[in-house]
């Protein structure tokens, strides 16, 4: 238990809280899809699929895949920075704040990357790559 502003916080319930605001935040990119109203092509069922419906779906998916992780990414590296400025003179609280920063940075890294080998696998199977 500590003192927050005048009022008795348990730190188990402070850090649980926490992690459901983050929770609740990663839901914000669903609430966005889900407003926006995809149209289906007339006449979908009965004919086959195609490769460009396919590549469209695995773009869309990727794509949404991409966001979530760059969300995720940006929340660790503002997780980072608040441990690390919540230091308080604490060498390895900031040394864990670090840490957790470079690790973020590092992840977005990762999925951007992937992202960039997935435009490129994808432009390379349409054949659209030396255009």
């Amino acid at each position: 238990m500590f003192m927050k502003g005048g009022v008795v916080v348990n730190r188990k319930v402070a850090t649980w809280w926490q992690v459901g605001v983050m929770v609740a935040m990663l839901a914000l990119p669903f609430a966005a899809l889900a407003l926006t109203n995809p149209t289906v092509p007339a006449g979908i069922s009965g004919r086959a699929v195609t490769l460009s419906e396919i590549e469209d779906i695995i773009r869309l998916i990727a794509q949404f895949l991409i966001l979530i992780s760059v969300v995720i990414a940006v929340i660790v590296i503002i997780w980072g920075g608040i441990v690390w400025m919540t230091a308080g003179g604490s060498d390895d609280r900031a040394k864990l704040g670090k840490g957790i920063i470079l690790k973020g940075i590092f992840g977005a890294a990762v999925v951007l990357g992937v992202g960039v080998i997935l435009q490129t696998l994808a432009s390379v199977v349409t054949r659209q790559f030396l255009q």
